[in-house]
């Protein structure tokens, strides 16, 4: 049997990149999948590629009633959530000397806040055995250039595996992080690097990486699968880095 056969996932961002990636994988161990995103289209898209199992809802993350749209249509449809894959997230580049309260504001409001409230508002429908996992990034513990606020964000993401961890080990209700490395996603074509230096810095990842190549978003799928699954039961508090093929607890 699959390892999430019957469980009632919820994927943020589950339209494209590593989100849409590990909703491939779900489907196909058997899941039942809430995807979100803020694209109609790109969730349309996503249904046709993935199936009836998939089931889009429109919303965004730093939108507190758009999550409270999602999880009462959830409780309607469904009655609970196994699974809650904290994905969706957002990145803008820029050096100390030109942030703008704009940009620090939204990234905050979609990676720190939005985590948050996917998180708690999920909690009501959550029952024992349940799994959270939070995606995180290595830029939580690097120092690279204009990456400041995304960073601390990701930091922050990084924290709540382990102070949730302990809030809710009464229910028992595991919290994990996943921790990829530069993965080839459409994300990076947003984060308004030129193109250029955008092949120089997958070039630079490559180089520090220990299969000498960037990440693809389906390794984080699986990596994400795993601890959604019941295999994980034993694990809570963990942080998993993945990199170029390379996962390490």
């Amino acid at each position: 049997m699959p390892n999430l056969e019957g469980k009632i996932a919820v994927i943020t961002g589950g339209n494209s990149g590593i989100g849409l990636a590990t909703a491939k994988v779900f489907v196909k161990e058997g899941a039942r999948v809430y995807i979100t995103g803020r694209r109609q289209a790109e969730l349309d898209a996503a249904v046709a590629l993935l199936g009836p199992r998939v089931i889009p809802v429109q919303g965004d993350v730093s939108k507190p009633a758009d999550l409270d749209r999602l999880y009462d249509q959830i409780r309607d449809e469904a009655g609970r959530v196994d699974v809650v894959f904290a994905n969706a997230g957002s990145a803008t580049l820029a050096p100390l000397g030109s942030l703008t309260d704009e940009d620090v504001d939204y990234q905050f409001d979609v990676n720190v806040k939005g985590v948050i409230w996917t998180v708690q508002k999920a909690l009501p429908l959550m029952g024992p055995g349940a799994s959270v996992i939070l995606n995180a990034s290595i830029v939580a513990t690097k120092g690279w250039a204009n990456w400041s606020v995304y960073s601390a964000t990701k930091a922050a993401v990084r924290s709540f595996a382990r102070t949730w961890s302990s809030d809710l080990k009464g229910r028992d209700i595991r919290v994990n992080a996943v921790s990829p490395g530069v993965i080839l996603t459409p994300g990076h074509e947003k984060t308004g690097l030129p193109r250029a230096e955008l092949e120089q810095f997958y070039t630079y990842a490559a180089g520090i990486t220990p299969l000498s190549r960037v990440g693809n978003d389906d390794e984080v799928a699986k990596v994400v699968a795993f601890l959604a699954s019941n295999d994980s039961s034993f694990m809570t508090g963990s942080e998993i880095f993945v990199d170029g093929g390379f996962a390490q607890i």
